[in-house]
């Protein structure tokens, strides 16, 4: 599968602060993923500690709490993970499902779909 970047906008809980950000979109991973410096710069405060498998099969603790995004028009409050370590922003699986959004890899763009109701 191919991968592609997008802009997305991510501010602090009150909406108050947004700051652009260059991420990676990747449906393999489930949560988006930005850096721990930058989302406390925004004065996003972690509110759990979850347990995470990376694709070396290694398992690891990360720090998560939510914030504003905005991506293609539409804002919404999102979780996000705090990463460590230079790790590259990810834009993941459960902020698409947010905002409605499947990944056209060959065309390298997301577009709208609609929400499942069964």
């Amino acid at each position: 599968m191919g991968t592609f970047r997008v802009t997305i906008e991510v501010g602090d809980l009150q909406g108050s602060r947004f700051v652009s950000v260059e991420a990676l979109v990747d449906t393999g991973a489930t949560y988006t993923e930005l850096p721990a410096s930058f989302l406390r710069s925004l004065g996003i405060t972690p509110h759990q500690r979850r347990r995470f498998e990376l694709a070396d099969c290694r398992f690891v603790e990360r720090d998560m709490g939510r914030c504003w995004v905005r991506l293609n028009g539409q804002s919404d409050i999102v979780p996000v993970v705090f990463s460590e370590g230079g790790a590259p922003a990810l834009l993941g699986a459960v902020t698409l499902e947010i905002f409605g959004l499947a990944v056209d890899p060959i065309r390298q763009r997301s577009f709208p779909v609609p929400g499942l109701l069964v």
